[in-house]
């Protein structure tokens, strides 16, 4: 959309794209899982599974600044880290060992002050990861398991300074509980501040979009006109739309069979895990707060942000987004810990807005397309990495999802209409099945999504033109990539061979040489004479 010649456009993308490496950092002893830069840009941090964190300041020469161990806190390893808006506190989450080796999640919060220890959450499931709400508050996850594939996942509003010593001070809030069906659960949590869109669409034609947004149904919990929505494949539209116009009483005859069922007083047509689920569907049919409205509301004044993560319906492999509006009052930890009064037909929150990718998502990233404060970007677009299931699957076990196709689909939507607006990206592969699939992390920045493979590469495309523009080679996986929110033309890429590779673009590094400093042909030619 800047575009102002088809020769700037060629020399961007030819010039500009970060693809020349320059340095590669080895400090780590392990795999190198995730990546992080501070809103300025002038740190970043590295997680591993060596279980340290580490910190390193951006300069001409990267330099490790200082390194966390995170065993003594009974850790096994650092998956994710996140710098808050003022680049003053650093979450990191990680895999923590507890009681008869068993693993579950914690959130540790560091000063970049004194990189002290200052407060530890517990997170659950790991994969959560968590993340920043605001400058003070992160928000962590937690699960309950209610039958064999049936549970409920809690997300908790946490602040980052436990130690108050006021006793009439919260420093934890539940924020939402989401009822999950046939074993998913809710993973990857990230906040989107959606407020203001004054961004430019990206380069699309009409025909495209309308191509592209047929290819992944998306259906909105919050809209008055459903027959209007594209349904996904398979899956059940929640509670909330399903009740008819007259009550309760169909819900009272289903509940009956079952209730006959479960006397044996008939024979069940349905296996044990389908019948937990469909008394499940009843009770969240019945105990469930309504979808917010207006979720596409536009208004520059709303202080609204999104919380978007990974859930599902249908199986446990994440193949699902799910984006619940956080409104004011629930931004911070005062008022009661378990949240605002709920009725006794409120007992679970719905969501506001799914939409379903068809396949595991392993992978998600936010674009910075416009500024709201001077450092800060505010995201419109949600960038997917996931792996198709075949065509027609059908789904009778939830513990026993589809193949996934070993070619990884990038998909693009836009926060503003909630809709897939471009063709899935693709390059970039993965190998591991279902039961062994790992997140592989993305970035975004102005102009190029970054993602890493399973397949020894990291890959560039641009944002604008749907095409390839680079690939990153490593020894191993590449787990992780990240953009300087500064520099664009600066990408990081860490990968299972213990390495973190930076690179830039090569305008950057022709500038950089031109600077170095060159001894004087007068000096050179005085030293020669000297030693003649």
């Amino acid at each position: 959309p800047a575009a102002v010649s088809w020769y700037d456009e060629f020399q961007r993308l030819y010039d500009t794209i970060p693809c020349v490496e320059v340095q590669a950092l080895k400090e780590h002893n392990d795999q190198v899982l995730h990546l992080s830069f501070s809103h300025s840009g002038c740190l970043f941090a590295s997680c591993s599974k060596d279980c340290t964190v580490k910190i390193w300041s951006n300069e001409l020469d990267i330099s490790l600044q200082h390194s966390s161990n995170m065993r003594p806190y009974n850790w096994s390893y650092t998956q994710f880290s996140q710098f808050n808006s003022d680049d003053s506190l650093l979450l990191v989450s990680g895999v923590f060992v507890g009681p008869h080796n068993s693993s579950s999640g914690e959130i540790a919060v560091i000063s970049m002050e004194n990189f002290t220890l200052l407060s530890r959450v517990r997170n659950k499931p790991y994969d959560v990861f968590g993340c920043w709400l605001n400058e003070t508050n992160l928000i962590s996850g937690n699960l309950h398991r209610i039958g064999r594939v049936t549970s409920c996942s809690v997300l908790w509003l946490n602040n980052a300074f436990q130690g108050i010593e006021s006793e009439n001070v919260n420093v934890v809030k539940r924020l939402f509980k989401i009822q999950n069906l046939n074993a998913s659960t809710i993973r990857t949590v990230m906040v989107a501040d959606c407020s203001r869109y004054d961004s430019p669409d990206l380069l699309l034609d009409y025909e495209e979009q309308l191509a592209a947004s047929s290819t992944c149904p998306v259906f909105d919990l919050g809209s008055d006109s459903e027959e209007e929505e594209a349904k996904p494949r398979q899956t059940p539209e929640p509670a909330a739309q399903e009740l008819p116009d007259d009550g309760a009483a169909p819900a009272e005859d289903e509940l009956q069979q079952l209730f006959d069922i479960m006397e044996g007083c008939v024979r069940p047509a349905m296996s044990e895990a389908e019948l937990e689920t469909k008394v499940a569907e009843l009770f969240i049919r019945n105990r469930t707060k309504p979808p917010e409205v207006n979720l596409l509301s536009t208004d520059s004044n709303s202080k609204t942000k999104y919380l978007i993560f990974t859930t599902g319906c249908l199986t446990y492999s994440p193949h699902q987004i799910g984006i619940k509006r956080i409104l004011p009052h629930q931004m911070t930890t005062a008022g009661p810990v378990l949240g605002e009064e709920r009725r006794s037909d409120e007992f679970f929150d719905s969501l506001d807005h799914v939409i379903d990718i068809h396949g595991h998502i392993i992978g998600m990233g936010l674009s910075p397309d416009h500024r709201v404060t001077p450092l800060l970007p505010s995201p419109r677009y949600l960038y997917v990495n996931s792996r198709a299931w075949p065509r027609d699957c059908v789904i009778s076990d939830p513990m026993q999802p589809p193949p996934i196709a070993e070619e990884i689909d990038l998909h693009v939507f836009d926060l503003k209409t909630m809709k897939e607006v471009k063709r899935a990206l693709r390059a970039h592969r993965a190998y591991t099945p279902n039961e062994e699939c790992f997140f592989i992390f993305l970035d975004v920045s102005r102009d190029f999504v970054a993602s890493g493979a399973e397949d020894r590469h990291g890959y560039i495309w641009d944002r604008h033109y749907n095409i390839c523009l680079a690939k990153l080679q490593h020894d191993n996986v590449v787990n992780s990539v990240a953009f300087s929110p500064v520099e664009q033309e600066l990408l990081l890429t860490a990968s299972d061979d213990a390495t973190i590779k930076v690179w830039r673009s090569p305008r950057t590094v022709r500038i950089q040489q031109a600077r170095k400093p060159r001894p004087r042909k007068l000096l050179f030619s005085w030293l020669m004479n000297q030693k003649s």
